[in-house]
């Protein structure tokens, strides 16, 4: 946006340079202007040399008509509220590129900030896994030790039936984590979507109104006045812009705070299910020396039972 401006203000600039060095403005052409200014498009050029050619025109059609003071002064003031229409526009223009810029940056903070948080979500979700994968692999085992005992089977089904609600537990708590995370995400995306449009068609809008002020102000310097109002309230409506943008912004920073809470809620269940899970450990390691002495004394009486009835066959003779 503001190279086109500073492309057009350069070729007015040229042209009164060459027609102040004693070449006619009507011998003026785009080649010439070009190998002055060194930049733009040939069109954009073109465009801005025919209209500076017909302010000429009218200038000089308005000197000849008019006193030469009060011809003087209307062309001044007119030249005045062309330079600061186009200056007030390039430096709105850059203003709105720079914060659409930042938007666009902190979006892509945002979705940076988002990979990461799944990426912890999946690593916290095979620990687990490999945890309630241990943990079944240990029960099983004290299963298969402890079939001969009513007991301890029941022990072990209710520690598989805690495991399996500590499991779903925590698979319902990652999908309630991971489902709210995309519909905060989409509702980003969506909002930036909106503010990047509503931002481009302000621009539109400003480009409009400037070319539409800038052919006015060729017809007559009261044109040029009103277009000078117009430009003031469209900065204003700008300035209010740039108001909800901040507020949008601040939004966005508290919905990222409160993924933050959430991913910490998430670590002190996982904190909480590793406690379930060494708890099922001891009960394991205390259910294996339970069977250790079970299986301890049914050897002992094993043993002993072959004395006895020796020793009552020795009483016999």
């Amino acid at each position: 946006m503001s190279r086109i401006s500073d492309t057009r203000i350069r070729t007015r600039e040229a042209a009164a340079q060459l027609v102040a060095a004693g070449r006619p403005a009507h011998e003026l052409t785009v080649d010439l202007i070009y190998a002055e200014i060194r930049q733009g498009s040939r069109t954009t050029i073109n465009d801005e040399l025919k209209l500076w050619k017909d302010e000429q025109t009218r200038n000089d059609a308005l000197a000849a008509a008019l006193p030469p003071a009060v011809a003087n002064a209307m062309l001044s003031v007119w030249a005045l509220a062309i330079e600061q229409g186009e200056r007030v526009f390039a430096q709105r223009g850059d203003e709105l590129e720079a914060e659409a810029t930042a938007a666009i940056t902190h979006a892509g903070k945002l979705e940076t900030a988002n990979a990461e948080l799944q990426a912890e979500v999946r690593t916290v979700r095979g620990q687990l896994d490999d945890q309630q994968s241990r943990l079944a692999k240990a029960l099983a085992d004290h299963a298969q030790a402890q079939t001969g005992r009513d007991a301890a089977l029941r022990l072990a089904e209710a520690a598989a039936a805690e495991r399996d609600a500590v499991r779903a537990q925590s698979e319902q708590a990652l999908h309630d984590v991971r489902s709210a995370h995309l519909r905060e995400l989409e509702a980003l995306r969506a909002a930036h979507g909106e503010h990047e449009t509503a931002l481009r068609a302000e621009v539109d809008q400003a480009t409009a109104r400037l070319e539409g002020v800038q052919k006015r102000v060729m017809l007559q310097t009261e044109e040029a006045r009103d277009a000078q109002r117009r430009a003031e309230a469209a900065l204003s409506k700008t300035r209010q812009r740039n108001e909800q943008l901040v507020a949008d912004i601040q939004r966005i920073s508290a919905e990222a705070a409160e993924h933050r809470r959430f991913a910490d809620r998430h670590e002190k269940q996982f904190a909480s299910v590793m406690d379930e899970a060494r708890d099922l450990r001891r009960e394991r390691d205390a259910l294996a020396q339970q069977a250790a002495l079970l299986q301890g004394q049914l050897k002992a009486r094993s043993e002993a039972a072959p004395v006895r009835t020796y020793r009552r066959s020795r009483s016999d003779i």
